[in-house]
């Protein structure tokens, strides 16, 4: 078996793993909502409701949820290579189904199919920078990541739309497949093909009680915004979330091996990690979510219209996101969190206040703010998490990590978009200086935004230096300063 730094020498840990992980991962986000806007051209040739059609979407978000702790916990076991390679094939094949679907039903299928694969990118991508980087550039190589995933959500409705439009919506699957093989052969030459040391067996039903759960607690929360909580698809969810997470929790108590080790959350730092990454993701998309919404109701402005309000914000993070890396590899993560949240919630505020007026610059200026307060926040906070954890709970670690973000991706658009409508009636916003003609709904969205970011606050001051049983204790020590 080959040592760590032997496998960071021989594959090539700088540039080379970079060009392979930042494509598969800026792929993997525009896959995720590339086909939202070309849903009613796929409704009308399979004659399919709206309710048939939000599977096209539910069913990849699904399956990323329950595969991203697993692909992360697997990592722990089996080799890099083999299970980005299996990723990908998977993404790919999933790919070629959806392109050659005669009906909904199959297309959905490889939608799930696609989801399953995707859930592998960037999990393995996050451990294959904390794996084979040097602990100094390990900040600049997630913030690469970062920046990828900043123009993925930007770019993902755009090229969606535009390629959909003109080609029809199958040219996206084809694009998708041909893309994915592409990046196989890199990705075989690149990645290292030995297992982890000290591999042991795990419980893999534990594994899957757990996403089941994460993925089932996403759709009751998305069913809630459309039908309400009250709603069979959203309460039924919620209650077998509750149960498949309660089954994991017994699991993890009573089995030899289980899927989360116990010792994991007695960290201090990696619980406030998941915390902050967690809290931060809700408010981060639900901002993406919302301001476009906002200029398109209250400012009228058509939808492409609205897409270009957010341009700037997508540059910044893609500007952005290496510089605070490096800065992070240098300074720490702390003071970086505790900025970040800080502008986060400032400008939460900002749009609570002063977005829905006449002018759209408050809201393209609260969302730029938003957007490069988030960045400061989430590369050092992974970072942080890797250093923290002992070499062998890294993958298992991350994939929470991970899947605690895509569950904050989800639920936090949700739960603020049943808010806003919950009071679309109000005639004043909670906010007393909101200055808007209109929007207070979505001024009360803003303002829970903030008090959200309080929370997180709390938790960012209450971390600590901690040094790890990992095999650079030196780099946990000195990233919370």
């Amino acid at each position: 078996m080959t040592s760590a730094s032997t496998n960071t020498e021989r594959t090539g840990s700088g540039p080379a793993l970079l060009a392979v992980l930042l494509p598969a991962m800026l792929v993997t986000v525009v896959a995720s909502d590339m086909v939202n806007l070309m849903l009613p051209s796929i409704g009308a040739e399979f004659g399919a409701s709206e309710a048939e059609l939000a599977w096209v979407v539910t069913g990849f978000l699904l399956m990323f949820s329950v595969g991203i702790p697993i692909y992360g916990r697997i990592s722990d076991r089996v080799s890099l290579r083999r299970l980005f390679s299996l990723g990908l094939l998977s993404y790919a094949a999933g790919s070629l189904v959806c392109a050659l679907a005669p009906d909904l039903l199959v297309l959905v299928l490889g939608r799930i199919v696609m989801g399953a694969g995707a859930a592998a990118i960037p999990v393995l991508s996050i451990i294959a920078v904390t794996r084979l980087m040097p602990a100094e550039k390990r900040g600049m190589g997630i913030g690469v990541l970062s920046a990828a995933t900043g123009v993925g959500t930007a770019a993902g409705p755009a090229i969606g739309g535009g390629i959909g439009q003109l080609l029809g919506w199958p040219a996206l699957f084809w694009l998708m497949l041909v893309v994915t093989l592409l990046q196989l052969p890199a990705a075989l030459r690149v990645l290292p093909g030995e297992s982890p040391e000290g591999a042991r067996r795990f419980d893999l039903p534990g594994g899957i009680l757990l996403g089941l759960g994460a993925g089932l607690v996403l759709y009751g929360i998305t069913q809630a915004q459309v039908a309400g909580f009250t709603a069979p698809s959203s309460w039924a969810s919620l209650v077998v979330a509750v149960v498949a997470i309660a089954l994991f929790g017994w699991r993890t108590m009573h089995v030899a091996q289980p899927f989360v080790p116990p010792a994991l959350f007695t960290n201090q730092v990696y619980r406030a990690t998941v915390t902050i990454a967690f809290l931060a993701m809700t408010v981060n998309l639900g901002g993406l979510v919302l301001v476009p919404l906002l200029v398109v109701d209250v400012n009228g402005l058509d939808p492409g219209a609205g897409a270009l309000v957010m341009i700037p914000a997508g540059v910044a993070v893609a500007v952005l996101s290496p510089l605070i890396g490096r800065l992070a590899d240098r300074i720490g993560t702390r003071s970086l969190v505790l900025a970040g949240l800080a502008a986060i919630g400032l400008f939460a505020l900002f749009l609570s206040t002063f977005a829905g007026g006449r002018s759209v610059i408050p809201a393209a200026a609260g969302i730029l703010g938003l957007s490069i307060g988030f960045i400061f926040v989430i590369t050092p906070i992974i970072s942080t998490a890797a250093s923290a954890l002992p070499a062998d709970q890294v993958g298992v670690g991350l994939g929470i990590l991970q899947g605690a973000q895509f569950l904050g991706a989800g639920a936090g658009p949700a739960l603020l978009g049943v808010l806003v409508t919950a009071r679309q009636q109000s005639g004043s916003a909670v906010n007393p200086l909101h200055t808007g003609h209109e929007g207070a709904a979505f001024s009360d969205a803003f303002l829970a935004m903030a008090v959200v970011i309080v929370l997180a606050l709390v938790v960012a001051f209450r971390m600590r230096p901690a040094v790890a049983a990992a095999a650079t204790p030196s780099a946990s020590a000195d990233s919370l300063h």
